[in-house]
């Protein structure tokens, strides 16, 4: 009975354990279903409804500026070479050589000024064999002359006389111009900008000598479009900036402006005069701007504002909510920075200035301020702010690197020869 009963305990615990282990998987089973049911659920819900916030459209950041009046002129642009209208070249009017040379270089002189003398040996005789002639036929004259009236000599006779005589006083006019020509003086008043000829050499007639510039004649030929014609007028003010004095800025004026148009390129010569040219000089490139036309109270858009579509002008106005409107630009006047337009704005619009190329009509925004650099703060500051400031910076540096070499020696173990360093 024992061997039986034992047989049948030993037959049941196979079967208690296979259960055991049926309910565990069972288990796990369960909890592996409703992991995954949950993991589906998670991943069917609209993430729109999870995250609301993504609904709303972000704000894209600009800057903006205050439409304000101000000053603004219109002009024409354009460049020239300084030219003197006033230049003559000094040549010899007779032979011979040079004696004596009275100028240099960069020499002012005036009207009549002597500048160079020639050897004059050869004029001055021939003008006393001319005056001896002369004396000579004058002296057979008054001699005839009586005769004639007597009618000892005949009318042929005392003409021919008559003739040679007014042909001597010629020769004499002519000797004494030759005579005159060894003196060479200035024709205009100026500065001497070219010496061709020495001392000793020989010159003949036609040759050039010098080159005289008067520089109060300096102008600047401009030639501009002529679609600015109706715009040009006499008396414009007018702006010189020579490429060799960058830093420098001369006052001009239109002296004059052509009555042609030049057919081959379309543009008209307008003559720009300096009432007091200063340093300027013959040959200088320099760029000209002619002022057409000045408003003291004009509207201004900064031309950074300006968006280009084709052939329109657009600018982005930020609106009470904080949207944008596309307000095109139609120009009125514009110089370098600004622009003023015909209509369409008012004082105290703001304008977006920086960011508007990604911007669309009714997008919203949000307005930056634009970081403010050292010397804008600096500017900003009372006249002792600024120098206080640096001072207390570089003595708070000094102070901060001084406590910290201390701190590090006093943090530092002291060294020894078997402690390295």
């Amino acid at each position: 009975m024992d061997n039986r009963g034992h047989q049948k305990e030993g037959n049941s615990s196979p079967s208690k354990g296979s259960f055991a282990m049926e309910g565990i998987n069972r288990i796990f089973f369960v909890v592996f279903v409703a992991l995954l049911g949950t993991c589906l659920g998670c991943s069917s819900k609209d993430p729109k409804a999870e995250n609301p916030k993504e609904k709303k459209e972000e704000a894209i950041p600009v800057e903006v500026v205050t439409l304000r009046r101000g000053r603004i002129q219109a002009s024409i642009h354009g460049t020239a070479n300084l030219i003197a209208e006033v230049n003559v070249t000094v040549i010899a009017r007779t032979s011979n050589r040079v004696k004596t040379l009275l100028v240099e270089e960069g020499d002012v002189v005036k009207a009549g000024q002597l500048l160079l003398q020639l050897e004059d040996y050869e004029q001055r005789l021939r003008l006393k064999q001319a005056q001896t002639r002369l004396a000579k036929l004058q002296a057979q004259l008054e001699r005839t002359k009586p005769l004639y009236e007597q009618k000892l000599v005949s009318k042929q006779e005392y003409e021919n006389l008559l003739f040679e005589v007014q042909s001597a006083q010629v020769a004499v006019e002519e000797a004494q111009r030759n005579l005159d020509y060894t003196r060479v003086t200035a024709p205009i008043s100026g500065v001497i900008t070219r010496r061709y000829v020495n001392v000793g050499d020989f010159v003949s007639t036609g040759q050039r000598l010098f080159e005289i510039v008067d520089l109060n004649s300096l102008v600047a030929p401009v030639y501009v479009p002529d679609k600015y014609l109706p715009q040009l007028k006499v008396g414009q003010r007018a702006l010189v900036r020579p490429t060799a004095l960058p830093d420098q800025e001369f006052e001009g004026y239109v002296k004059r402006i052509a009555p042609i148009v030049e057919a081959q390129t379309g543009t008209v010569k307008v003559t720009i005069g300096f009432h007091s040219p200063g340093p300027l000089r013959p040959g200088m490139y320099a760029t000209v701007e002619i002022i057409t036309q000045v408003k003291t109270n004009a509207l201004l858009i900064p031309k950074r504002a300006l968006v280009y579509d084709e052939d329109q002008l657009y600018v982005y106005r930020v609106r009470e909510d904080l949207t944008v409107e596309r307000v095109p630009v139609y120009v009125a006047l514009e110089d370098q920075n600004f622009v003023e337009p015909t209509g369409g704005f008012q004082e105290g619009d703001q304008i977006v200035v920086a960011g508007q190329t990604g911007l669309k009509q009714g997008v919203k925004v949000h307005i930056v301020q634009p970081k403010p650099t050292i010397a804008a703060v600096a500017t900003n500051s009372l006249p002792g702010e600024a120098a206080h400031s640096t001072a207390s910076s570089r003595t708070n540096l000094t102070t901060s690197s001084t406590t910290n070499t201390l701190t590090q020696a006093t943090n530092s173990p002291p060294t020894t020869p078997d402690q390295p360093k």
